[in-house]
């Protein structure tokens, strides 16, 4: 292997120099030269570039470690320690490639990037093909409700009770994770019974519409076990009045979302209702029985859908907990977060399934 040293002479003077520029171009032509004979390469020539661009890669310009990363990703043989260390970048246009497609990272250095860096990497790392149950403990753990809702659509992920445990209770507050999570055939039977008796039933109808035939037949055991029904209670509430009023307004031209806020403001929830029915295209019964229902996540769908400010979301999160409940702040920050990621098109797709019921 004389010849990488010979090729870039001064190559020791290089490793240990501040000289940028010449740092970049050694780390591109060494690693140039592991590219074109990787293929041939022994364990004990890999380790010899190894040892060489980990001793050159942490000071190298991002765009040069960034395209070496892309490179070494796919590579069975890649070397090992260099991996990890790109992996670990705090970039993550240079560590992404290693963490979805590397085969090379240790799990080790898989769990120490989930304990410490990036919601994007932790997404990143949802993409590979398999994820040991010590590397999604902490990713369900850690990881946002983007992070969260990928990893359960992960078929090769595997989950420890404790992370599926984790997972039914942060899909509570998430109609798609549910669904994602109702899917799942490596869910045993208590945790589907659990994730079921927590959902609304639009979501459970919905799991079971879009559930393979051979996971339906759990579904519908699950949902018989739980004790709440399936099927929709009918509102004691009279909407008349309120749906009057609401058509008043909107013959008026009135029905804007500042009627709305003032509605929710003054704890009037028929009105509400009526007026995001109205809004919506939501059957009132339909929107009743899903906000009424002890989650926010219905109000941040419909909300979203007809494009609604977050002062009046919130006003309609209160409206449905009631003026005699506090809410708690940190459920109130959590739907904020919520809302501001929940994507316009995810929200249509909802609503659209809704006006059918």
């Amino acid at each position: 292997m004389a010849f990488a040293t010979s090729l870039i002479p001064g190559l020791d003077e290089i490793v240990r120099g501040d000289d940028p520029n010449r740092r970049d171009e050694a780390a591109r032509r060494i690693a140039e030269l592991f590219f074109e004979g990787a293929a041939g390469f022994g364990p004990e020539h890999v380790e010899f570039f190894d040892g060489v661009l980990t001793k050159l890669m942490p000071r190298t310009d991002v765009v040069v470690r960034a395209d070496i990363a892309d490179r070494l990703a796919p590579l069975a043989n890649a070397p090992r320690n260099l991996v990890c260390q790109l992996a670990l970048d705090d970039e993550i246009v240079i560590a992404g490639p290693l963490l979805r497609h590397s085969a090379v990272v240790d799990e080790s250095v898989l769990i120490e990037i989930a304990r410490e860096k990036s919601q994007e990497h932790l997404l990143a790392m949802t993409e590979r093909p398999a994820l040991s149950t010590g590397v999604t403990d902490v990713i369900v753990d850690r990881g946002d409700q983007e992070v969260v809702r990928a990893t359960a659509g992960n078929a090769g992920a595997a989950f420890s009770p404790s992370g599926l445990s984790t997972l039914v209770t942060r899909a509570k507050h998430d109609g798609l994770l549910t669904l994602t999570m109702g899917q799942r055939d490596d869910l045993p039977d208590e945790n589907l019974k659990e994730l079921l008796a927590g959902s609304i039933d639009a979501v459970r109808r919905r799991l079971l519409e879009t559930a393979k035939p051979a996971r339906q037949a759990a579904i519908k055991r699950a949902m018989s076990d739980t004790s709440s029904p399936m099927l929709p209670v009918e509102s004691r509430r009279d909407f008349d009045p309120a749906q009057r009023a609401v058509r008043s307004l909107h013959a008026d031209g009135n029905l804007t979302e500042s009627a709305l806020l003032l509605f929710a403001k003054a704890y009037k929830y028929e009105e509400s209702i009526a007026a995001l029915s109205a809004m919506s295209g939501v059957k009132i019964a339909t929107l009743d029985r899903l906000i009424s229902g002890d989650r926010y996540d219905p109000i941040l769908i419909v909300s979203k859908v007809i494009g609604l400010e977050w002062a009046t979301v919130r006003a309609l999160i209160l409206l449905r907990i009631g003026p005699d409940r506090a809410a708690p702040q940190a459920d109130i920050e959590g739907a904020r977060v919520n809302f501001a990621r929940l994507m316009p098109a995810t929200a249509e797709r909802v609503v659209t399934f809704w006006k059918t019921r």
